[in-house]
This record gives structure tokens, sequence and C-alpha cells, in this order.
């Protein structure tokens, strides 16, 4: 799909977007290099990050999900398709109710307009009883960016101030209870491997609801992320990609022995309704 612009190609194997281009045919999306990661934008359903144990507990039973959930593994149906847009649907079945036992359906639906990509998620209830959920959005982007700046000069810019310390993993990837300075300053934070010597950087108190990422000069690419409160910004030291992370979940605190509801960042669907999550790409010109 096309809007001139802006060029986006939908995998329908995890609904995820595989390829995004601006009007000269220049990638802006990683493309899935096994050599460091074979994802591109993979999303994160019904669990972001990884279970203490590699379990979790509702309604005093106890159920498996590797990292991540299953979403992201499962073939989507597709509903329907335009020249801009595309419209894409996950169920439950017999597999997904052993792991997660919701009868839930997952519609996500992808827009370019101009220079904007628009992704909106829609997590709905089919069953009849509340339904608790985690999702995040986890595109990775080029880095460097195509437009000629070195990969030195490419940085963060929030659009609030964010003073918040952060959260960082263990070696089993459950969030520590350590919590660190931000290395985001005014704004800004500088791109840097050694950012991700010890995995991914988690923002659970981010006050902002967009960043711009790019170089000082040329062109950048601008992420809002309205609906959802943390964000997970994460690379391989050396990768040629940056990961901005939308999420509304995190992986389980070292320790925690709670209900797969009081798991941090769970939202809950009532029955018969949704839960609208939505991230917007922007090419911004230089």
């Amino acid at each position: 799909m096309s809007s001139g612009a802006l060029a986006a190609q939908i995998n329908p194997a995890g609904a995820q977007l595989s390829i995004l281009r601006d009007s000269s045919g220049r990638e802006l999306l990683w493309d899935g290099n096994p050599a460091f990661w074979t994802g591109r934008a993979p999303l994160l359903f019904p669990i972001v990050g990884t279970l203490v144990g590699g379990t979790y507990r509702v309604a005093n039973r106890t159920y498996a999900l590797s990292r991540h959930g299953f979403a992201r593994d499962k073939p989507f149906e597709v509903l329907s398709t335009s020249a801009t847009s595309a419209l894409l649907r996950l169920k439950a079945d017999a597999q997904t109710l052993a792991v997660y036992p919701f009868h839930f359906q997952l519609q996500v639906h992808f827009e370019v307009s101009g220079p904007t990509l628009t992704v909106t998620t829609s997590v709905q209830n089919e069953g009849d009883t509340p339904m608790p959920a985690s999702f995040g959005y986890h595109p990775a982007f080029r880095w460097p960016l195509p437009f000629g700046a070195a990969r030195a000069l490419h940085a963060i810019e929030f659009d609030l101030d964010e003073p918040a310390p952060i959260r960082r993993l263990d070696a089993a990837g459950l969030v520590t209870p350590v919590r660190y300075p931000t290395p985001i300053h005014a704004r800004r934070l500088q791109l840097d491997d050694e950012l991700f010597v010890n995995d991914v950087l988690i923002l659970d108190a981010v006050r902002s609801r967009g960043v711009r990422y790019g170089a000082d000069t040329g062109a950048g690419l601008a992420v809002k992320f309205p609906d959802t409160p943390y964000l997970g910004l994460w690379s391989k030291p050396g990768a040629p990609f940056i990961c901005i992370e939308p999420w509304h979940g995190m992986a389980d605190p070292v320790g925690f022995t709670g209900d797969f509801t009081e798991k941090p960042g769970v939202f809950i669907v009532p029955a018969g309704a949704e839960r609208e999550l939505r991230m917007q790409v922007t090419l911004m010109s230089g």
C-alpha cells in the first residue's frame, strides 16, 4: 500500500509490518537480518516481556506463555485491503485457548496517508467474562536512517521532559527493583551502543506520548503512541536498528507472585467490549 509519500507492506504472518519506504524507495524499517534479529515489527499479545518461570495464573489456574506471547507467531486473516490500507484479524482458537483462556479477537488496521502510517489495534473480548491482556508494538527502524547522517549522530527526542528513573531486566528477562537515573537529558537521548549492553531501556513512567528519531539534520521519524503508558527502547550493540516500542504492559517484576490481573500494565476488557491502541509513524522532512 502507498500514499505516494510512504509505502508499506504487511506480512499476514503475525500481521507484521515488513517494509516501510519513503517516496525515493529508501528503507526506513529494519530488514530482519538473522545475523542480528529476525524481527521487524512484531505485535506483542497477550503479554509483553517475560513471565516468572514462563507461567502466569488466572482464576486459580496456571498457564504457560513464552516471551511476548503468541500473536507474533500466528497467521492473521486478511479481512480487507486497498491501495492505502489493510485490515487483518486473529481470533482465538483451540491452540490459543490452551494457553490464554479467553475468546478474543485482535483486529489490526494499517493505513498510510501522506507521510504517516497509522496502526490501530482493537483488542476485542468475545467472551462473557472480563478479559485481562497486555499489548505492545515493537517496530525496528534503521539506525542509521538512510538520509546520510552517521549512526553516532542519531538521537531520540521526547515531546516532554522525562526526569523519571528507568528500569532494567535481569538475566532471566524480569524487571529488577532497581531504578536507574535516566539517560535522557533536556528531552534528548543520544543513541549509543553502550545504552543496550544490558538489554532494553524501560520507561515505565514516560510522560511523553511521542518522540522524534533521527539526526539533527536531514529527515527523521516521529512516533506517536497516545494509548500506551510504557515505552521500551532496544537494540543490540553494533546492530543497525533501534526499536521504539510503545507498550501497555511489561515483563514480570522479579519475584512477582500475583494473579495475571495484577501484572504491571495489564488492562481489563469487559465482556463484549474492545480496547483500541494506536501508533503513528510519520516521515518528517529535514
